[in-house]
């Protein structure tokens, strides 16, 4: 028995290096927030599907009720959305098993008894939970935010006093993210605009980080935004970078302390930034949208000294821009298509797909997904030059909310159905 407990011990390290090799291919497969772990959009996996149709390639496809644009949120074998009445009264909170599509959960979160009329083009439902292991953290914007354990679905913890005006006709849009132990969202609505971060485990306030700018001075449907932060590199530490109505603004991630700001002209923006070459690439205003590369490294006011360009033409208005190998690629609402050098904002190439876009695109395995309001998504290569490699139709439906991915499947929400897309029945 001796011998064979010395043996054991030798092999001991052996095991561990093997079982923490093993739980980090694992997590390599989770989609944990809105546009994947990293926030940019880009998936580890070498087989997601190139080809795919209602009668191909589709493992499943799952009714979701009632009425919502998050996007799927997926760990271990759990994939999450949101939804909600189309009135906004009751809304919900969706598990479905990530390998038979089976509905897992099914939870009404909160009542909500006179929610602000709603833009035709967004929901109740709109922002994108945030997960980890045994939790998923839903937000509803002035109508919620809570906390689930994510095997029982029983509430955790709720928050109903985080308030702000969405504007009547507009509704909310930011998701949350997790920092550490911090939840943390932004609020930009036209009464109030912050930045707050919750203690995940009880739902306490940490930190809050009221907007600098001054918006009494400011016409009151200018002060919102719908996008998110992203954390970034800061020298040996991380910032968070939150584009607001009429100003970009950079935190510290730990106590919420602003670090820099740029003022700009814009409101209710969408997209959400990313990061790479050493720039920050933040897309500013909605109506006349332009995409600014940030140098983050700055103090205080720095507009007249960081930006380092500015593209104004074929701009996205709502999907999110992608970086791949130094090249941005990005499609506007109506379809126009472009590539830019990241590290000059030069113009490389532009065309156009067919239909409409709201929904941000997806990297893998030297492809990009993009997928159009009618549920069609084109695949192109990412290059200097314009290939299309794929055009995959599903039913033709709504599609605003932007896809996911695990493993070396693709998760596509429609107005009625989630979807697994998988050429390799993986489970």
């Amino acid at each position: 028995m001796m011998k064979l407990t010395k043996i054991a011990l030798l092999f001991l390290p052996v095991l561990l290096i093997a079982f923490s090799t093993s739980s980090l291919l694992h997590a390599g497969e989770e989609w944990n927030q809105f546009r994947g772990p990293e926030g940019n959009g880009h998936a580890k996996t070498k087989n997601l599907p190139l080809k795919w149709s209602e009668t191909e390639n589709v493992v499943w496809k799952t009714k979701i009720h009632d009425r919502g644009w998050s996007s799927p949120v997926i760990w271990h074998n759990q994939v999450w959305v949101t939804t909600s009445t189309p009135n906004g009264r009751k809304l919900f909170a969706v598990c479905v098993d990530r390998k038979t599509g089976k509905v897992i959960h099914d939870i009404p979160v909160f009542d909500v008894d006179q929610p602000q009329r709603l833009a035709a083009s967004n929901t109740y439902a709109t922002p994108t939970p945030v997960i980890e292991e045994g939790r998923v953290y839903l937000h509803y914007g002035t109508y919620g935010t809570a906390c689930l354990d994510s095997s029982s679905g029983k509430i955790v913890w709720t928050r109903r006093d985080l308030k702000c005006d969405h504007e009547d006709g507009a509704g909310p849009g930011s998701s949350p993210m997790i920092v550490g132990n911090q939840l943390i969202t932004n609020f930009d609505g036209r009464d109030v605009q912050y930045m707050i971060a919750l203690n995940k485990t009880n739902g306490k306030t940490l930190w809050k980080a009221d907007r600098s700018e001054d918006y009494s001075k400011i016409p009151i449907h200018q002060r919102k935004a719908y996008t998110m932060p992203l954390l970034i590199p800061r020298s040996t530490n991380k910032q968070l970078v939150s584009p607001g109505g009429r100003a970009i603004y950079s935190y510290n991630s730990e106590t919420g302390k602003e670090l820099w700001k740029i003022r700009h002209r814009g409101w209710s923006m969408a997209p959400r930034p990313i990061y790479g070459k050493g720039f920050v690439f933040v897309v500013m205003d909605y109506d006349r949208p332009e995409l600014w590369a940030i140098r983050p490294d700055g103090n205080g006011d720095v507009t007249d000294s960081h930006i380092a360009w500015k593209a104004t033409r074929g701009i996205s208005s709502r999907s999110s821009p992608i970086l791949v190998n130094g090249l941005l690629f990005m499609v506007t609402s109506r379809g126009a298509i472009s590539c830019l050098e990241a590290e000059t904002g030069k113009q490389v190439w532009k065309n156009r797909l067919q239909g409409n876009y709201s929904a941000s695109p997806i990297y893998a395995n030297n492809r990009i997904y993009f997928s159009n309001e009618e549920a069609v998504t084109t695949v192109i290569e990412p290059a200097r030059t314009f290939k299309v490699l794929s055009i995959n139709p599903l039913e033709k439906e709504e599609l605003m909310a932007s896809p996911a991915v695990a493993g070396n499947a693709l998760f596509i929400r429609t107005e009625n159905y989630l979807y697994r897309i998988d050429n390799t029945q993986s489970k």
